[in-house]
Order: C-alpha cells, then sequence, then structure tokens
C-alpha cells in the first residue's frame, strides 16, 4: 500500500470520533483519502479530528448522526456522500458494549445494544451500498473477538457482534456480484479509554496470555481495516479479521 493510495477517495468512518475509530479515520488521512468522522455525541472529539486532519494536509469533515437510529444512520452517509461528492469505503466503528450479568438484563440493555452494533450495521450497509463503486465499493464492519470467545456478563454484546460476523457473510453475497467487498474487524483488548477499566483489572493476565506479550493499540486495527478497503484486499470478502495479538 503506498503512503497515498486512497488519494481522491472518500470514507466514511462512523464511531470516528474517539478511540479506534479516530486511529481509523486517523490513517485514512493520512493515506490521502477525504474522510467523513461521523459521531454521535462527541462533536468536539469530532471537529478536533478534523482540524488535525486537515493540519497535517488531509480533508475531514465531522458527520452528526446515532447508527441506532436508522433515519440518522442513512442520513450520515447521505452527507459524506454529499461533502465529497462520492463515497468509495465505509467504516463502521460505532458500537455500544456495557456488561451485564445474566440476572440484571433487561429489555433495555438488549435493545439498546442491539440497535446500535446489529440494526445500525445493517442500515448503514444499505444505505451505503447504492452509493459505493461498483466494481471496488468497500465496507468494513466491526465485530470483537468475543463474538467468538465471550466472557461472563459479556453474552450480549457477544451475541451482538457475533450477529455482525453473520451480517458481514451475508451482505458479503449479496454484494460480490457488483464487485463490493464487505468484511469486518474483530478486535481483543485495545488500550483506549473505553477499555481503561479491563486493563486495570485484568491488564497483567490479558498480557501474560497474549502471544505477542503487548496490549494492542487503535493503530494495530487502523492498519487492518485500511488494508480491507484497499485494492491489495480486493480477493477478500465476507470475512471477520480477528486483531487479537494472537490471544483467541
Amino acid at each position: 500500500m503506498s503512503e497515498r493510495s486512497f488519494e481522491g477517495k472518500a470514507v466514511l468512518v462512523t464511531g470516528g470520533s474517539r478511540g479506534i475509530g479516530a486511529a481509523v479515520a486517523r490513517r485514512f488521512g493520512s493515506l490521502g483519502a477525504h474522510v467523513a468522522v461521523g459521531y454521535r455525541s462527541g462533536r468536539d472529539a469530532a471537529e478536533a479530528l478534523c482540524a488535525e486532519i486537515g493540519a497535517a494536509g488531509g480533508t475531514a469533515v465531522a458527520v452528526a448522526g446515532d447508527v441506532a437510529v436508522p433515519a440518522q444512520a442513512q442520513a450520515m452517509v447521505g452527507r459524506a456522500h454529499d461533502a465529497f461528492g462520492r463515497l468509495d469505503v465505509l467504516v463502521n466503528a460505532a458500537g455500544v458494549g456495557p456488561y451485564l450479568p445474566l440476572a440484571e438484563i433487561d429489555e433495555a440493555h438488549c435493545r439498546a445494544i442491539f440497535d446500535t452494533n446489529v440494526l445500525g450495521t445493517i442500515m448503514l450497509t444499505q444505505a451505503a451500498a447504492p452509493l459505493l463503486p461498483s466494481p471496488g465499493g468497500r465496507i468494513v464492519h466491526f465485530a470483537s473477538r468475543l463474538a467468538f470467545n465471550p466472557l461472563p456478563t459479556s453474552s450480549v454484546y457477544s451475541a451482538s457482534k457475533a450477529a455482525v460476523v453473520t451480517l458481514v457473510h451475508g451482505f458479503a453475497r449479496e454484494l460480490g456480484p457488483r464487485g463490493i467487498t464487505v468484511n469486518a474487524v474483530a478486535p481483543g483488548v485495545i488500550e483506549t479509554d473505553m477499555t481503561a477499566d479491563i486493563l486495570r483489572e485484568r491488564g497483567e493476565q490479558i498480557l501474560a496470555a497474549t502471544p505477542l506479550r503487548r496490549i494492542g493499540q487503535p493503530d494495530d486495527v487502523a492498519g487492518v481495516v485500511t488494508f480491507l478497503a484497499s485494492a491489495d484486499a480486493g480477493w477478500v470478502t465476507g470475512r471477520t479479521i480477528i486483531a487479537d495479538g494472537g490471544l483467541n
């Protein structure tokens, strides 16, 4: 992949204002892409990231919306397309992941997780598919290693990410004849503000069990995402890439 391999292409990164999503947006900007940074509530962080990408010579705009609300998910895709006159790549890094033990799971917990992680995946894909180039369009969603190996109390979140794995496989079959690839990345524990408590409580245990003997960083995942979005990955579709340093 060359330093400007996404020159002139337009990318929407939902959940792009923080953590892994911000690293993905930053990486696409450095590779020459026009980046729409999707966010739900982190307006200041999204605009600061856009300014950072712009200062580095890139182009970025902030796009607000809640992927759990179908109309807003569709509008985010439309605004990203309108901002740059095209849309080549959709990266859906938006997600929520509160954990609860079985005895405390209720309808609100299930709906909050499934509306964002599953319904959002469906609605974003549906909205982006007609706008992506055919052939050459790229869609990358986020699953989790917990889809394959759930922890106690993570059951609902893990199930939502297992649904993403299945959706990616199914959508890849539907969109394959148009030359559009659909894949997912399933990270393990990555060092972000959202995992601070996990790393504080179990960091040494995770480190000891990880063959690469370090905690994953957002840039580790960003590299996998940009590969899946690149021309080099044109023969990869319907797949979920586990990026966890060999832990799973």
